[in-house]
């Protein structure tokens, strides 16, 4: 008698827990100083497939009138037409495109980006900071 072992694939869906994530940002302003910000809300979905991560995905979308630099008139400014316009492009998205495992805990994440409905392909580095 011979006993086969079936191995079930571990994939999960996540949603992004928003009391433990960040959407943080940094900008060189005039080669001489770096302008610091993140903006308080987003949302953002994880498919995890722990066999093979390369068919995971990533999506999000964050409110761009949530910006917090930290500076009033700054924040106002890039909620103007003149950067973000979010009055008439109210999110941001990402739809990812490939995740490539670089470590046992380091991800490298490509994917499209949409800000005022211009998309373009960004990659993002990734930490696996483990699971509760």
């Amino acid at each position: 008698m011979t006993t086969e072992t079936q191995v079930v694939p571990s994939t999960s869906t996540w949603t992004v827990d928003k009391t433990h994530s960040n959407v943080d940002f940094s900008v060189k302003h005039l080669v001489i100083s770096t302008v610091r910000g993140h903006f308080r809300d987003f949302d953002a979905t994880v498919y995890l497939d722990e066999s093979n991560p390369e068919n995971s995905t990533v999506s999000a979308s964050i409110d761009v009138a949530s910006i917090d630099t930290n500076e009033g008139a700054r924040d106002e400014h890039l909620r103007s037409d003149d950067f973000f316009n979010a009055a008439e492009f109210p999110k941001l998205t990402f739809a990812s495109t490939s995740v490539e495992q670089l470590g046992p805990t380091k991800f490298k994440v490509t994917g499209n980006l949409t800000v005022r409905d211009v998309t373009r392909e960004v990659v993002l580095d990734g930490n696996f900071e483990g699971r509760i």
